[in-house]
């Protein structure tokens, strides 16, 4: 089994972190993860982070849930069960589409927003009981946490994020 050493520099300002990971994407070293306790704007580009394609998914799944409330109205109201409700008779779905209309509405919002979580849950590998992954509890409350690489120049990373501003480094024998 083979193992691998990453350097964990810990900053208390997310500030200093940005510059950091600026500095450290300059110097062509490999940023591993960021760890943060709360969404720091400008992080994701900073890192070279490609844009997410969530919005995508988000958009397709608004469209299933579109075809799905077309297609269980026109067979409860029209195919299967028609019914005249105030004078309306149901001959065919489009004569009726517009009394339809909240309900195709509400099952877009539904379907987007449910698919969403799971995709969400599934892309992020948040499973139910799933341990943990923060390498230092710290990153929950106050401190910012950038894991990098090391690849023979422990001693240069050391002193490169003690120059960055980093309160604290820690070379870590990660499996």
């Amino acid at each position: 089994m083979s193992s691998n050493k990453v350097i964990y520099a810990i900053y208390n300002d997310d500030d200093v972190l940005m510059d950091a990971v600026k500095k450290t994407r300059a110097a062509h070293h490999h940023i591993e993860e960021v760890f943060t306790p709360f969404p720091v704007h400008g992080l994701d580009k900073a890192m070279g982070l490609a844009p997410t394609r969530l919005a995508i998914c988000a958009f397709i799944y608004g469209l299933c849930g579109l075809l799905f409330a077309t297609w269980m109205m026109n067979n409860i109201m029209i195919a299967d069960w028609p019914q005249d409700i105030g004078g309306k008779p149901s001959f065919s779905y489009i004569e009726n589409m517009p009394s339809f209309v909240p309900i195709m509405f509400e099952m877009t919002v539904f379907f987007a927003a449910h698919l969403m979580v799971i995709t969400f849950y599934m892309r992020s590998r948040l499973w139910p009981f799933k341990q943990a992954e923060n390498p230092d509890v710290r990153t929950t409350d106050d401190h910012f946490l950038m894991e990098v690489a090391v690849n023979n120049n422990e001693e240069e990373l050391i002193t490169f994020f003690q120059n960055t501003g980093a309160v604290e480094v820690k070379v870590i024998e990660k499996h």
